[in-house]
C-alpha cells in the first residue's frame, strides 16, 4: 500500500477497506498483465532448450552406435549437471 492505513480503522470502516482492496486488486492485475508475457516467453524458451537438449542427446547416441564408441563415465560435476537438467525437463 502506498500509504499505511491503520488496520483497526479498516475494520471499522468497510468503505475504506473496500477501496484499499480495490486498489490492491488493480495493482495485482497490472503486475499480472506486465509479467504474463515474460512467463510465456520463459516457458517457450525452456521448451526450446529442452527440445535442443533432447535432439543433441539423440544425435550423440546415434553417433555412438555408428562409430561403436562409448563415452567415458561422467564426472561428479557432469552427473550433477545431468540430474539438474532432468529435473528441469520434468518440470515442463
Amino acid at each position: 500500500m502506498e500509504a499505511e492505513v491503520d488496520k483497526l480503522e479498516l475494520m471499522k470502516n468497510p468503505v475504506t477497506l473496500l477501496k484499499e482492496l480495490s486498489a490492491i486488486k488493480s495493482r495485482y492485475q497490472t503486475l499480472q498483465a506486465r509479467f504474463k508475457p515474460v512467463a510465456i516467453e520463459q516457458k517457450e524458451t525452456k521448451s526450446r532448450i529442452c527440445a535442443t537438449f533432447n535432439k543433441t542427446m539423440t544425435m550423440i547416441q546415434e553417433l555412438q552406435k555408428q562409430t561403436d564408441l562409448e563415452l567415458s563415465p561422467l564426472t561428479e560435476e557432469e552427473k550433477t549437471a545431468a540430474e539438474q537438467l532432468k529435473s528441469h525437463i520434468s518440470d515442463l
